[in-house]
Parts: C-alpha cells; sequence; structure tokens
C-alpha cells in the first residue's frame, strides 16, 4: 500500500512533526509548477455487497487510462468500519488494497469517517483497542495528516473527522493538527501553489439542496465545524482549490477567490445509483500555468439496486 508514511523522498514529504530539508530553500526562491495531470478519487465506500469491489475495479481501471502523474484518494476507502469489529474492518480494507493496484499509480491517501475503526459502540470494540478511531488507518496508509511537493506544487492532505466523546464523528480540524498546518505553511514562500485534500469539507453549500431537518443534528457532520480556523491559516499564501468528498455530489464554491471543490463519488449513491444528479465518478484535475481546474469523469456504472436520491 502506498501511504504517507511510504511516500518517495523526491517528493519532499513533510509529515507531522516533521519540516522538508528543501523548504527553507523553497522559501527563497520558489519552484515555477509545471503542467500535469493527477485524479481525485473519492468515496469508493468499498464493500463485498451491491457489487461495490466490481464498480470500483471498473473505476480504477477507466482512471488508469487517463494520463495522470498520481491519485489523491479523498477518503471514505471502505464502508465501513465505524460500526463494525475488527475481523469485518479488516477484510474491507483488504479488499479495498488488492482492487486499489488496477490504478497503477502513485496514491495518496485521505482519511475519511467511514474509515475510522470501532468508534460507534455497536461496534462491539472497546476505545483501548490499539486500532481504534483512525489507528487502524494509519496502520494502512501512514499518518492521517502530511504534505508532499510534486512539480512545483505543495500538496497538503488533511484529516478533518474529530472523534467525539460519545462514540460519534464530527467535521473538525484538531488543536494539533492546526498547529502542524501554520509551521507547514510558514516554511512555503507567498508564492507557491498549494492544493489541499480533505474528506469533511471545508466549505460547501450542501446544507442549502436539502430540506430543514425537524431536530437540529447533535454533531457538525456535513462540513468542517471550526474551518474558519484553518481558511485564515492560507491567507497570504497562494492556495489554488481545495478537492472534498464527504457528501457524494459534484459542487463546487469560490470564496475569496479560492474553489472549494467537493467531488462525486465513486460509489455515487452508496452504490445505489446517482446522488442527487450526481452519478459515480471521480475527479480529473490539472495544474496548468499555475492554476487549477477540474472536470467530473464518470465511468458508467449500472446499480444492482438503484434508489436514486
Amino acid at each position: 500500500m502506498t501511504g504517507a508514511a511510504g511516500l518517495s523522498t523526491a517528493l519532499c514529504t513533510s509529515l507531522p512533526g516533521q519540516t522538508s530539508g528543501s523548504k527553507a530553500a523553497a522559501k527563497s526562491h520558489p519552484k515555477v509548477a509545471e503542467d500535469f495531470t493527477f485524479l481525485f478519487i473519492t468515496d469508493t465506500h468499498i464493500q463485498p455487497e451491491l457489487n461495490a469491489a466490481e464498480g470500483c475495479d471498473q473505476c480504477f481501471k477507466e482512471a488508469r487510462t487517463l494520463k495522470s502523474d498520481f491519485a489523491i484518494q479523498g477518503g471514505d476507502h471502505v464502508f465501513d468500519s465505524l460500526g463494525v469489529g475488527r475481523e469485518r474492518a479488516t477484510s474491507l480494507l483488504d479488499l479495498y488494497g488488492k482492487t486499489e493496484q488496477d490504478l497503477g499509480m502513485k496514491i495518496y491517501h485521505t482519511i475519511g469517517n467511514h474509515d475510522c475503526f470501532g468508534v460507534y459502540p455497536a461496534s462491539g470494540v472497546a476505545p483501548t483497542d490499539p486500532l481504534y478511531g483512525k489507528k487502524l488507518f494509519e496502520e494502512r496508509f501512514g499518518n492521517a495528516y502530511y504534505s508532499f511537493d510534486h512539480k512545483g506544487v505543495h500538496f497538503i492532505v488533511l484529516d478533518s473527522i474529530g472523534i467525539t466523546d460519545d462514540r460519534s464523528y464530527e467535521g473538525r480540524i484538531d488543536a494539533a493538527q492546526l498547529a502542524w498546518l501554520a509551521t507547514d505553511l510558514k516554511a512555503l514562500s507567498a508564492a507557491t501553489p498549494i492544493v489541499v485534500s480533505v474528506h469533511i469539507p471545508l466549505v460547501t453549500a450542501f446544507d442549502s439542496y436539502l430540506p430543514v431537518p425537524a431536530t437540529t443534528p447533535k454533531h457538525h457532520g456535513l462540513s468542517v465545524a471550526n474551518a474558519y480556523e484553518g481558511i485564515a491559516l492560507f491567507e497570504g499564501h497562494n492556495l489554488l482549490g481545495v478537492l472534498q468528498g464527504h457528501t457524494h455530489v459534484n459542487e463546487r464554491v469560490e470564496w475569496r477567490g479560492v474553489p472549494y471543490i467537493t467531488s462525486g463519488a465513486v460509489s455515487g449513491n452508496w452504490w445505489h445509483g446517482t446522488r442527487m444528479g450526481t452519478p459515480e465518478g471521480f475527479t480529473v484535475a490539472r495544474i496548468e500555468n499555475g492554476k487549477l481546474s477540474t472536470r467530473y469523469q464518470t465511468y458508467g456504472f449500472q446499480s444492482v439496486d438503484p434508489q436514486n436520491t
């Protein structure tokens, strides 16, 4: 598996608590970004049921035909680690790992809420389990947040999953990660182009597409509750865009000139067809002339149990 722990040193990776040795030079003499294409593939929600593994395989084989330097997985690799025991969670990750090989390219991983192990009490997993929460994900893929450089662009992969005291989750970037992010950004010149990957969106209009709920949700689950703290850290930097997952709809919201691009899901409506008009697919991203552009790519999956919403 390829994760933060196994990233190539040629890409000048920066992990939590670490700073790349080339950062000081980069701050004085920022590189001009080269043109390249990469993929943002999110919400695979792989499982043995609903032909999900076959759907992921179909998607990955379609994606590998595109000339891309690498892929970023935007989270929710499996369905589901939150409410199951170790045997099921491990088997889902094994299935994902086997299927991911069909992408045939380097992959960077973003943690999603469904990738967190045993959080729901129904899982029967104790919080003292050595793999509880994010630890199983990190064992498979490496650090939950990190950064890397590619052809003059600085990529930052954030962990937007906050595990709550009552054994649920919310969108949140914790204080330790915010401190790491501030340090990571401080080492960059203001001109360095930056692209961010995050699972639960920092900025989205998704609430506007839904009826008003009868009761106020207990936790802030559709976007990051303290997004303003992270967004503020990017002020004065050359943020090209933020790539997001979680809601399974294809959406672009621009705030202060920065596009926040939420990608539709590989799994569509959790393998039940189209999700609010967005079919199963992934995002093709292009860096060209120092700018980020994206397009949404479908791959023709046909649900065996369509329940379009």
